[in-house]
């Protein structure tokens, strides 16, 4: 199964992967007003064994298959410990 990546222009680190290229119509118009323009990111062949890097690509291509979309938005502060306040060396 194919996946067309694109970015939102408005939220960051959220990206939409859609079943068709440029099948905007498929996102319900609330959603499209939130994430802004989408730019293209990448084409990616989609398989249960693949790996992706913040996403279950069974649930992607159930989500593709079902509605023909699939959110991933950023990681919660929860998850990424990236975004822990690890102070200051001032």
């Amino acid at each position: 199964m194919h996946a067309y990546v694109y970015k939102s222009s408005r939220r960051a680190d959220t990206y939409v992967y859609l079943a068709a290229r440029d099948d905007f119509d498929r996102l319900p118009g609330p959603l499209r007003s939130q994430l802004g323009a989408l730019h293209f990111v990448l084409e990616v062949a989609l398989t249960p064994e693949r790996k992706l890097a913040r996403e279950n690509p069974r649930q992607v291509m159930e989500s593709l298959t079902q509605r023909g979309f699939h959110l991933q938005f950023p990681p919660s502060a929860a998850q990424d410990p990236m975004c822990d306040d690890w102070g200051t060396d001032a």
